[in-house]
């Protein structure tokens, strides 16, 4: 039995401090769900020997476990410099150019032609994470004088952010598109994609994965802000991704992005994470500070799907550490008496289909009788999802015969992910359901549980039965000897 004693899932990010399999379970066991492979370091063969490493461990714990390829996304830098740097004092006067000749004091190369298509007068240059600001004062297709607004040392290959214009930029580089392919041949459940500033980038995404893996979008641009509501829509789950926004971003502005953000995802059914910079202290100490463990607790309080550790986890001196004090403020928030008042104001009505109202019935009735949980039958994953999203006060059960829907949905709030047979009649699907809350502690033999499912069975999408059963087989039988 491998039962989590919380609803939000953690996201581990696998690197050189986490590549062994001893090592995968050992986070596993700390409370990772979900392990996160960052194509933008290690090549092919690095990560296939990590996935592996991963289903090895889905075997021996005989519970899914999702895998997530984060795609590394265009990389806008500047060239190099023939000193190697160069000190900007605010006031300066700076170009950037396409001449491949070494920077000076006076300019560098900005190898992007599709940035100096986009600027205009008045626009924002952004260097080394935003640490370097630089106002654009005149510029055309080859070249941008600027004023620097923001000191600092500029030095070779740092990356630039333009983050008032959208660029004529794919979201895919072809390291991407060949890092896609890669990732879903491998088997992955979940494509994080990188540089998101509009819906079509998602859409390209998903025409490439045909289905292999589901595509989540990361939330990391202004423009992707401005452009949400239909990224949302063409995504299966979404990213926010704080650290990158807040360097495009006023710092101050982040926070209620992110709360608007998750809520909308909720609302939506789909899963998101709420990621960067959770516990970065913890890269180099074995304990976290206080503010980082309100950060966390915060993204709890707002019904995130899922919190993330980045470097935490993949090159930091403590990895275990950083998963079991996810796990540990994640129990703490969950506990706390306000928590469930706080996601339930934060509930909105959804009733726009049968499914809807199912779901909705289902936790109204748990919330109102002495129910140990809610057992959810689905192919796709579409009824599990609108089952977490109403955020109910029992565990959620979700059972499938399909491995790579109990992986995808192992990044939902509150699902406990089992593979079970297919069936063929409902009687049989509320005794497997009953089995499984039995043997997976969930339930007593004494105890009740709601059974949602869709009949006929094996279409997805089509939920429209409720049950409310007992988890005695022979009551399941008295009451339907058919």
């Amino acid at each position: 039995m491998m039962r989590r004693h919380r609803n939000v899932k953690i996201v581990a990010t696998l690197g050189p401090a986490s590549s062994t399999q001893e090592m995968i379970r050992a986070l596993f066991d700390a409370g990772a769900d979900v392990f996160r492979l960052n194509m933008s370091h290690g090549d092919h063969a690095d990560h296939k020997a990590r996935f592996d490493a991963i289903r090895a461990v889905e075997a021996e714990t005989g519970r899914p476990i999702a895998v997530l390829a984060d795609l590394q996304g265009p990389k806008l830098r500047v060239g190099r410099f023939a000193t190697g740097s160069h000190d900007l004092e605010a006031g300066d006067r700076f170009r950037f150019d396409l001449d491949a000749e070494p920077g000076d004091t006076d300019r560098v190369q900005l190898p992007h032609p599709e940035i100096f298509a986009a600027l205009e007068a008045g626009s924002e240059l952004l260097v080394n994470d935003g640490k370097i600001r630089l106002r654009v004062d005149e510029c055309g297709a080859d070249f941008a004088n600027c004023t620097v607004t923001v000191a600092g040392t500029i030095s070779d290959r740092k990356g630039v952010n333009v983050p008032d214009v959208v660029l004529p930029l794919a979201a895919l580089s072809d390291k991407d598109r060949e890092d896609l392919e890669f990732a879903c041949e491998l088997g992955v459940d979940w494509l994080a994609l990188s540089f998101v500033q509009r819906a079509e980038d998602v859409e390209e995404a998903r025409h490439l994965a045909r289905g292999r893996a589901a595509v989540l979008s990361k939330i990391e641009k202004p423009s992707a802000v401005r452009a949400f509501d239909e990224i949302l829509k063409a995504s299966d789950g979404i990213m926010v991704a704080r650290g990158d926004l807040g360097v495009e971003l006023p710092v101050h502005s982040v926070p209620p992005i992110q709360k608007r953000l998750v809520r909308q995802c909720r609302a939506a059914a789909k899963p998101v994470i709420v990621a960067t910079q959770m516990l970065e202290s913890m890269i180099e100490s074995p304990m976290p500070t206080r503010a980082e463990v309100s950060d966390v607790a915060n993204a709890i309080y707002e019904g995130t799907d899922a919190v993330m550790l980045s470097a935490e986890s993949a090159a930091g001196a403590y990895p275990v550490e950083a998963v079991t004090t996810m796990d540990s403020v994640a129990r703490s928030v969950e506990a706390d008496p306000n928590y469930r008042g706080i996601i339930e104001a934060a509930r909105q009505a959804e009733l726009h289909s049968v499914a809807d109202a199912i779901v909705t019935a289902a936790r109204e009735i748990a919330e109102t009788t002495d129910v140990a949980a809610i057992c959810a039958f689905s192919q796709s994953g579409k009824t599990v999802s609108l089952v977490a999203r109403e955020r109910p006060r029992v565990p959620i059960i979700a059972l499938s015969p399909l491995v790579n829907t109990a992986r995808r949905l192992a990044l939902s709030w509150g699902t406990n992910c089992i593979i079970t047979d297919g069936h063929d009649r409902f009687k049989l699907a509320v005794l497997s359901a009953a089995r499984a809350a039995l043997s997976e502690g969930y339930a007593g033999p004494e105890d009740h549980i709601v059974v949602t499912a869709g009949v006929p069975f094996n279409v997805p999408g089509s939920t429209n039965i409720l049950r409310v059963a007992p988890c005695d087989e022979r009551l399941i039988y008295a009451s339907d000897p058919e």
